[in-house]
């Protein structure tokens, strides 16, 4: 039975490593030859096929599901019924349109109109109040659910396909057509109500843990919950779950030992139902999204084990729940949250099954802080999240905080909201409790702020995983001292660099923005540090992980092209993130003041590890995109790379006029191929062999201009696009070619 579920559950996790999906044909016949296995005695590769078959098959499922090409960027007047609960941040509104469908919609171009996906997920700017269970006609600027492609970075587009979310759309207008009913319409209210009861400012944080509605926690909230690995309490995960359930089986179990629990029912059957029950409540009272769901079935599993199946050991029922999980949602296994949790009930069920004799709940409660620390370090490093170090330090106080009594009295005061003073009170209490608790939370972020750790190769990552089973045995087991040997090369990843003369270019795909990374054998430079949207800042989401990712700790030099908020808006949360050695920006004066940026110096020039910059700024530009500060890069062996910024012809001309040599192999496209930029002039006098193009898929200045692509084709210059082709890599001082991360294949791509 063990052999045929681990198979069944190998095979459904293969999804996960897949680039390509397997056509129709041949997912048919491995269903067939599955199928025949089952009777004979290579049973677990009949199991292996019938799992890796239905996870394939979901996801193809889901890949049909997006928008059509014909409809992508075309705007249609949709209807469709709101799901889940709306969010409002920096005045945009963003929510779920299901069941949508196209109305009085007419496309001569297309003889019949494509089926619109399920899911939508809808952004609207200054858009009105939008509850769940509402359903509206919207007109709706409808596109493919893609997102950037940046290495070891949160990738949006498999997030996406988990959630299946078939296309993202812009509201353009919009009328409500029936108010807001059933479940969904129910949470809503509730979670207006919530937010309007006082709580010591500490609303939106009541609301997470209630209703699972994380938008009332500010950046600087989920900053400090990051810091100090303590996100996971913030939303309704298996913890909340089962700490609920957990809850309601000790009341019935004290109560049967007290003799308080009438005899005529049988306390542990009794103590097992009412327990799921709570879980499946609290569930439905969170949306019952995909991880509550998988909380749920692992609770019932381990609750079903609890009555009846003891005897089979406690890895049957991890091994199941995984299997029921998947075979629920297949596509499960793209989330982080999916690994993090079954591999941290893994670790306590290692670190606590089968031991000898009994523990003291101080000694147990650190035992398993401890575990989860070095447990989980494997994944997390596997899936590029930071790691805290002060996370086992945190969650010894907030775990029991929040579990034993924050989570209940916030249960108990939104069940008794409608009996006056009580249900407030309740809430009141809750909310004080978790002031306090982030007061402490926040100290502890300063203090010891989350760890962003180079990406590890496989073979380190293999002895790392090892080095942390050896580490949670028992003590006494033989060899179990060379787990802290083989975690070391987790915690100190050798890093690649290039060699003397060379320059390592890195330039991150932001969207509507930019920002490249050169890098020496020995120094850093970041040239532009990505955009920032109100309160979505690209420098501290993308740019600062993947500068860490790539083993970088220090930045020498942080040149800011000009103050424009596409070029600059990352710069603070790199400040904060990063040591920086000195900030030159063409728009220095323009630039916050704690930066304390320098002015770009025309003809400055250094040498870092026999590679040459050069920098340039016109001397009498305009405020704005003229005033942006250019660099030249150039290997020992003569290959060069121009960096332009913004600069608009008028800068080019000036930069023709200084009498500089501008000629190089590598040009970045000024002003994202703005129909302002890239004069013939300029790009005969750098007369590149190939350009390196910034840009947002769907920007709103039509970049790049269609003229600008025509000049680089007539020079036969090779265009390297962020859209296609993802964060593009390059090695200045071999003339080779870039590279794009959407080489590397995943299927959702």
């Amino acid at each position: 039975m063990r052999t045929g579920m681990l198979a069944l559950a190998m095979g459904l996790l293969a999804l996960r490593w897949m680039t390509v999906l397997p056509p129709t044909w041949l997912l048919l016949a491995l269903l067939v030859v599955g199928l025949l296995l089952l009777p004979w005695r290579s049973y677990p590769l009949g199991f292996f096929l019938l799992g890796f078959v239905w996870a394939c098959t979901s996801a193809q499922w889901a890949l049909d599901d997006r928008l059509a090409p014909a409809l992508d960027d075309r705007t249609l007047w949709l209807e469709g019924r709101v799901t889940g609960l709306p969010a409002r941040r920096d005045g945009v509104l963003r929510f779920q349109l299901e069941a949508a469908e196209a109305r009085n919609v007419q496309l001569p171009q297309l003889p019949q109109l494509p089926q619109l996906p399920q899911r939508l997920r809808l952004s609207w700017y200054a858009g009105p109040p939008v509850q769940a269970g509402e359903r509206w006609r919207l007109a709706v600027q409808l596109r493919r659910p893609l997102g950037t492609a940046n290495p070891h970075v949160f990738d949006y587009e498999a997030w996406l396909l988990a959630q299946r979310i078939g296309a993202l759309g812009s509201v353009k207008a919009g009328e409500r057509l029936q108010a807001a009913s059933g479940l969904t319409g129910w949470r809503d209210q509730l979670r207006q109500r919530l937010l309007q009861t006082p709580a010591f400012t500490r609303e939106g944080a009541l609301a997470a843990l209630v209703l699972g509605d994380g938008s009332g926690l500010s950046r600087a909230d989920w900053q400090v919950l990051q810091a100090t690995g303590t996100v996971h309490l913030m939303v309704i995960s298996g913890q909340h779950i089962a700490l609920l359930a957990g809850l309601v089986y000790a009341a019935v179990a004290g109560l049967a030992r007290l003799g308080l629990w009438p005899r005529a029912l049988p306390w542990l059957p009794w103590a097992c139902g009412l327990g799921f029950a709570a879980a499946v409540g609290y569930g439905v009272l969170a949306g019952f999204e995909v991880p509550v769901q998988r909380a749920c079935v692992m609770v019932a599993l381990v609750l079903l084990w609890r009555l009846r199946f003891r005897h089979l050991g406690v890895w049957l029922p991890l091994l199941m729940a995984l299997n029921a999980v998947l075979l629920v949602e297949p596509l499960a296994s793209l989330q982080a949250g999916f690994w993090l949790s079954f591999a941290a009930v893994a670790v306590l069920l290692l670190v606590f099954a089968g031991r000898l004799g009994a523990w003291s709940w101080w000694r147990s409660w650190g035992r398993a802080q401890w575990a989860m620390a070095v447990g989980l370090l494997p994944a997390m490093l596997a899936l590029g999240l930071p790691v805290s170090i002060s996370g086992p330090l945190a969650n010894l106080l907030a775990v029991p905080l929040l579990g034993v009594l924050v989570v209940p009295l916030a249960l108990l005061g939104t069940l008794l909201l409608p009996v006056p003073w009580l249900g407030e009170t309740c809430l009141w209490l809750a909310g004080g409790l978790l002031h306090g608790l982030f007061l402490v939370l926040t100290q502890v972020a300063a203090v010891l702020p989350a760890w962003l750790p180079v990406a590890p190769p496989l073979w380190a990552w293999c002895l790392g995983v090892l080095g942390a089973v050896l580490l949670l045995l028992p003590v006494g087991v033989p060899g179990r001292g060379l787990g802290f040997l083989l975690l070391l090369p987790l915690l100190w990843v050798p890093v690649n660099r290039p060699a003397v003369g060379e320059v390592e270019a890195w330039q991150w795909d932001v969207g509507q923005g930019l920002s490249v990374l050169l890098r020496t054998r020995e120094h850093a430079l970041l040239y532009d540090a990505g955009p920032r949207h109100g309160d979505f800042d690209l420098g501290e989401r993308l740019v600062l992980p993947a500068l860490r990712a790539q083993g970088i700790n220090r930045l020498d030099v942080l040149l800011l092209s000009h103050a424009d908020l596409d070029h600059a808006g990352g710069a603070e949360a790199l400040q904060r993130g990063l040591p920086i050695g000195r900030v030159l920006s063409g728009e220095a004066p323009a630039l916050p003041a704690q930066l304390a940026a320098q002015p770009c110096v025309d003809g400055g020039s250094w040498q870092w590890d026999g590679v040459r910059f050069t920098t340039w700024r016109w001397q009498q530009a305009p405020e704005g995109n003229p005033a942006s500060c250019v660099l030249q890069v150039e290997a020992a062996s003569g290959e060069r790379l121009l960096l332009t910024g913004d600069i608009d012809q008028a800068a080019e001309r000036a930069l023709l006029a200084s009498g500089r040599d501008l000629r190089a192999d590598w040009l970045q496209v000024p002003h994202h191929g703005s129909g302002s930029s890239s004069s013939p002039a300029f790009l005969q006098a750098v007369a590149p062999r190939a350009v390196l193009l910034s840009r947002g898929r769907y920007n709103a200045y039509g970049h790049p201009h269609p003229q600008v692509l025509a000049r680089y084709r007539a020079l036969a210059a090779v265009v390297y696009d962020n859209v296609p082709n993802g964060t593009l890599r390059l090695l200045l001082g071999q003339y080779g070619e870039a590279r794009g991360e959407r080489e590397q294949r995943y299927f959702w791509r």
